[in-house]
């Protein structure tokens, strides 16, 4: 990340970050969505990248085209229907994005 691009994160801090899955076969794939001050969203994808849209209906209605869905939004029910037991899983976590990269793609264990 560049000096520029720090500065303006450091000038438009994340107000809601949000987390996202989808379900390809066994594999869960994450992405966070993450609605800056200035009402910019941007999503971090499973490969690194950080996409930017005008607000967080458009970064939210992007990630729902590519069939994702909000983690806060699943039940029980919705995670059985995808393959995976709500209890079993858990964002990625770490101090950096480049720390979360590793654990944005995750095979389902037990997966039918």
């Amino acid at each position: 990340m560049s000096d520029n691009e720090l500065s303006n994160a450091a000038d438009d801090p994340a107000v809601e970050i949000e987390w996202w899955l989808a379900v390809h076969g066994d594999t869960l794939i994450w992405a966070r969505l993450s609605v800056l001050d200035s009402g910019i969203a941007e999503v971090f994808d499973c490969d690194g990248r950080v996409l930017r849209y005008d607000d967080d209906q458009a970064g939210r209605a992007a990630l729902l085209d590519a069939e994702f869905r909000a983690l806060d939004g699943l039940d029980e029910e919705d995670a059985a229907v995808l393959g995976f037991d709500l209890e079993s899983i858990e964002p990625p976590r770490g101090d950096e994005d480049e720390d979360l990269i590793p654990q944005m793609i995750v095979k389902l264990v037990g997966h039918a």
